[in-house]
């Protein structure tokens, strides 16, 4: 007669209710996870996709309900302690005790930290006027002034720089967008694909800066003005400043958990505590694929961690390898990306970049490293997997379009794995 099991006792307490934090947990009951499970976040709301928040939300295209990742009952019924508007104040890793701000002490056996990032801000005065946008409570503030008619002075041009713009627009507000590189999104696409990106918002009547050396940015009754170092001024109604996040890591270092670019991680995302996982935007990754580490910060990256970590804690563990996808929707265009592509990648492109068709394939030192595509979600599903099997494609047949990226990443999805 086979041994019974015992049941797991543990209790698991996640920091962080965004979609890694959430996912976690959603990923330990399904992967049979008997023990307690309570879930913290300092946000007052139910778990939502936080990716609407600079589209369908800010646009009044959906409501928060319709953006909840699950409905209210469901925490309750999968035996999920969700406490929302509670801060972590501190960890003790030696008694194994979270301190919320609120006095509130928990106990964990494991801890999962997934406490996401915070955005980057400028050294500019408090201002009505100056937004940014990192949660729900951001968003409906910027949004009660977004109005038809209004300016607005967007400072940064990278993802969510861009999304706020193209939402603008779409709302009838005119949009100036300062950006310190000489192309917007450079951070996320090569040269030659940035190029058409800006191009697709200056056609939209977007008024874009690059090469703007920030300055100043002030405020004034009516308004916000920007001044660069060059003397260049631009003024505006209200402002965004979306210049990046930063991984919010200080409540791990303050505990002694090793922390460079975010929470430190092994290929099975265990920190350097025992019992103690990161997850999602915070943590930094080693990448399986290209060597070094990798610190995500898309939606997709965190519900992967999510799964992989809730396999590891039940007993199931497997070395964490996903190769990244995030996607943006900007004036009309679905734009995805996969994997890691690079300023200095050679592009080979498969369609019409002035039509926005088409599918850029990266390679690196003759290797496929990521993709950008518009308007072709099926390409960037097969280069994933092209990647994922270190595929040894040349030149030539990459810039085939008689041939098909679906069909050949199910080529490599037949044979066996290298």
């Amino acid at each position: 007669m086979p041994a019974v099991s015992e049941p797991d006792t543990r209790t698991v307490v996640i920091v962080g209710t965004g979609i890694a934090g959430s996912g976690a947990a959603q990923a330990l009951r399904k992967e049979g996870f008997g023990g307690r499970i309570i879930l913290i976040g300092s946000e007052p709301e139910e778990p939502y996709r936080r990716p609407a928040l600079s589209k369908e939300l800010l646009s009044g295209k959906a409501s928060i309900d319709r953006v909840r990742l699950r409905p209210s009952t469901f925490w309750a019924e999968q035996g999920i302690e969700l406490r929302i508007g509670a801060t972590v104040a501190a960890i003790d890793t030696g008694s194994r005790t979270v301190h919320s701000a609120d006095g509130d002490n928990v106990d964990f056996d494991v801890l999962i930290l997934a406490t996401g990032g915070r955005s980057r801000r400028l050294a500019a005065e408090d201002s009505e006027r100056v937004h940014y946008l990192r949660d729900l409570a951001d968003m409906r503030r910027l949004q009660s002034q977004l109005v038809e008619g209004a300016s607005l002075l967007v400072v940064g041009g990278g993802l969510i720089g861009s999304e706020v713009a193209s939402t603008a627009r779409d709302l009838g507000c005119s949009v100036q967008v300062l950006e310190a590189q000489p192309l917007p999104l450079s951070r996320l696409l090569p040269p030659s694909i940035a190029e058409r990106i800006a191009a697709l918002h200056n056609s939209a009547g977007v008024d874009l800066q690059t090469g703007v050396d920030l300055e100043t940015l002030t405020t004034r009754v009516d308004g916000v003005t920007a001044r660069a170092r060059d003397g260049r001024e631009w003024t505006a109604d209200l402002a965004v400043v979306a210049i990046g996040s930063l991984p919010d890591a200080d409540v791990a270092a303050a505990a002694g958990i090793a922390v460079d670019n975010g929470i430190s991680v092994d290929r099975y995302l265990k920190t350097s505590v025992d019992d103690v996982y990161a997850i999602g935007d915070v943590a930094n990754v080693p990448n399986g694929f290209l060597g070094g580490m990798h610190r995500g910060e898309h939606w997709n990256t965190a519900q992967d961690h999510a799964v992989a970590v809730a396999k590891t804690i039940v007993g199931k563990a497997e070395p964490f390898e996903s190769v990244p996808w995030s996607w943006s929707n900007q004036f009309g265009r679905n734009i995805q990306v996969a994997g890691w592509p690079g300023a200095d990648d050679t592009v080979i492109v498969r369609g019409d970049l002035d039509s926005y068709d088409f599918t850029a394939v990266c390679t690196r030192e003759g290797r496929i490293v990521g993709a950008v595509s518009v308007g072709r979600p099926k390409d960037v599903r097969a280069v994933r997997t092209l990647i994922e099997r270190s595929a040894d494609l040349s030149t030539d047949v990459l810039a085939d379009t008689s041939s098909d990226l679906t069909e050949l990443a199910a080529g490599l999805l037949a044979a066996p794995v290298r």
